[in-house]
């Protein structure tokens, strides 16, 4: 069985000679939940849209659910939904009319019971009949989703999808993308919310000056670059880090009632209880500790910097 979606060695350069993408390999696996990041700049959106259809590629080869994008495009497309940055809509159109019309572009029947479960699932049943002028920010996004899901798409493709939307939708929004999930729709999710990626992805992707810099599973990239630090709040200040307890690396805060030791969970020993004789032994008395793991967000800011 095919892959969900299967890029090889993608390429994109526009005619001022701007190279978006280059030489892009990836392969997103049936049923996953995918979070590509990248800061601005960095071709997520690009990437997106060879996929769907919407950009030309320069060269390199996409496969979707095993069809080519450009000799079998309409096969391909229809595996497709997209939800994009912008907010474009049917203006003048209703919301239920916007999803059953959007529905019919891909040839399928027409089906009310399954554009209600999509809206009902968005919470935008009791706004079925409102035109889509008339929404808010947060409500026109919503019926971006309704859209990309009204043709019952195998992937989909959600391009910043909580971007100005308020906590509560961006929770539901969640709640929908894990139903998805469980009905074995293939998600790819670019966000700024590193949380939402933390939260959702089943594997993280990170392309930065269009590249791609690294392709792991989640849990084992926090596991393999998350740091934990354990910080130790001093009784009384102290003047220096005594030469003993060099080999701990500790860092002392400005306040000089701080120590802070960075340590690696992967290892037999963290060193912590060794670290906490030593400082008895020195004669340094700490009243509180406490300890803290990196976040997702803080290993992505960390891998960019270092490209």
């Amino acid at each position: 069985m095919p892959a969900a979606i299967e890029i090889t060695d993608l390429t994109k350069t526009y005619a001022g000679g701007f190279q978006a993408l280059n030489n892009v390999s990836l392969s997103i696996n049936r049923g996953e939940i995918f979070a590509l990041l990248g800061p601005n700049g960095a071709g997520k959106t690009t990437l997106i849209n060879i996929v769907c259809g919407i950009v030309n590629k320069t060269a390199g080869t996409v496969l979707v659910d095993g069809h080519d994008i450009v000799s079998d495009f309409r096969l391909a497309r229809a595996k497709i939904g997209l939800v994009p940055q912008e907010l474009p809509a049917e203006s003048f159109e209703t919301v239920a009319n916007t999803c059953h019309f959007s529905r019919g572009l891909f040839g399928k029947p027409a089906s009310p019971t399954h554009v209600e479960k999509v809206l009902k699932s968005l919470s935008l049943w009791d706004k079925k009949d409102t035109i889509c002028m008339a929404l808010s920010g947060g409500m026109k996004r919503r019926c971006l989703i309704a859209k990309a899901l009204a043709h019952e798409p195998e992937i989909l493709f959600l391009d910043e999808p909580t971007a100005g939307v308020d906590v509560e939708l961006r929770q539901d929004m969640w709640n929908v993308v894990d139903s998805l999930r469980a009905e074995g729709v293939t998600v790819i999710l670019t966000t700024h919310y590193i949380e939402e990626a933390e939260q959702l992805a089943d594997r993280v992707g990170v392309i930065n000056n269009g590249e791609i810099i690294l392709v792991e599973e989640k849990d084992k990239l926090m596991r393999e670059m998350g740091k934990k630090q354990l910080t130790l709040h001093l009784y009384d200040p102290l003047a220096d880090v005594p030469s003993s307890l060099d080999k701990y690396s500790l860092e002392l805060g400005d306040d000089r009632q701080t120590l802070t030791y960075n340590y690696d969970t992967k290892g037999e020993h963290t060193g912590i209880t060794d670290l906490i004789q030593e400082l008895r032994d020195v004669g340094i008395r700490f009243n509180d500790l406490q300890t803290s793991q990196s976040s997702l967000e803080d290993i992505f800011v960390d891998l960019v910097r270092k490209q």
